[in-house]
């Protein structure tokens, strides 16, 4: 995949498990990876040490995806220090596991912040660049099969992630007359932020929620990162406004 050599790529949430395998599978192909998420560079580099690696074209921004204002001087940054941005990834997001009776509203206001409204400030800036660059970017979506199926004791996320998947579709079609491709990529049970937090306090968890998934295995964050590094290559070129559920066949037993 030379095609991503010396090329700017945006993440959000870069600092969570999927959003680290991703940066760390552009480096890999030679592009200028630029992450951001809620930590001050100090502790973000305590948590990931490739951050201060030498000659790593790894950048970090201390970014609050829910402020669109600091959204949008991220996005002029990086155009102005590094060159035109052809690569967003939207990845930032925040979880609260209550049902509906329990969950407060300033969770539910917390979630759609985050999930939603901080993945349209990043993408629609980042589209905006494309134009302006007259660069046929590609924009991808970290959604989940969340989205389609419905999961009692996250109701929050469900629906932010159910609007992400219509706000996919919708920039999609409006920046396709520019050459942009917008798309999802749509996880299942993935070993992962807090998933791998509670599965690997108790093993027995993990495999009970392994035993559920039709083809028996539970998602890696490495295998996710390699799904978006095929779905912004040319080999995906006439792909836009689509959801990549890649859920193991769980949306087979839970539509």
């Amino acid at each position: 995949m030379e095609e991503y050599k010396n090329k700017v790529v945006l993440i959000s949430g870069g600092l969570g498990d999927i959003g680290r395998a991703m940066a760390e599978a552009f480096l890999t192909q030679q592009a200028i990876v630029c992450i951001s998420d809620r930590f001050e560079p100090q502790v973000a580099s305590e948590r990931w040490p490739l951050l201060d690696a030498p000659g790593a074209r790894l950048f970090y921004d201390q970014v609050d995806v829910a402020d669109a204002g600091q959204v949008d001087a991220w996005v002029t940054r990086i155009r102005q220090e590094l060159g035109a941005i052809s690569i967003c990834i939207a990845n930032a997001a925040c979880v609260t596991i209550k049902d509906f009776s329990t969950l407060s509203n300033a969770e539910w206001k917390n979630e759609m912040a985050v999930n939603l409204d901080g993945s349209f400030f990043l993408a629609n800036a980042c589209a905006k660049s494309f134009v302006e660059n007259e660069i046929a970017g590609s924009i991808v979506f970290m959604g989940s099969w969340a989205a389609h199926a419905v999961h009692q004791n996250l109701p929050a996320y469900s629906v932010s992630k159910a609007g992400l998947r219509m706000l996919c579709q919708a920039m999609a079609l409006e920046y396709a007359a520019y050459g942009i491709r917008v798309n999802e990529i749509a996880p299942g049970y993935v070993n992962a932020g807090l998933s791998k937090v509670v599965w690997s306090s108790n093993a027995e968890l993990q495999m009970k929620a392994k035993a559920v998934v039709p083809l028996g295995q539970i998602i890696e964050a490495e295998e996710v990162a390699k799904q978006v590094l095929w779905i912004c290559s040319d080999n995906c070129k006439h792909m836009t406004g689509t959801a990549i559920v890649m859920d193991g066949g769980l949306s087979l037993i839970r539509p």
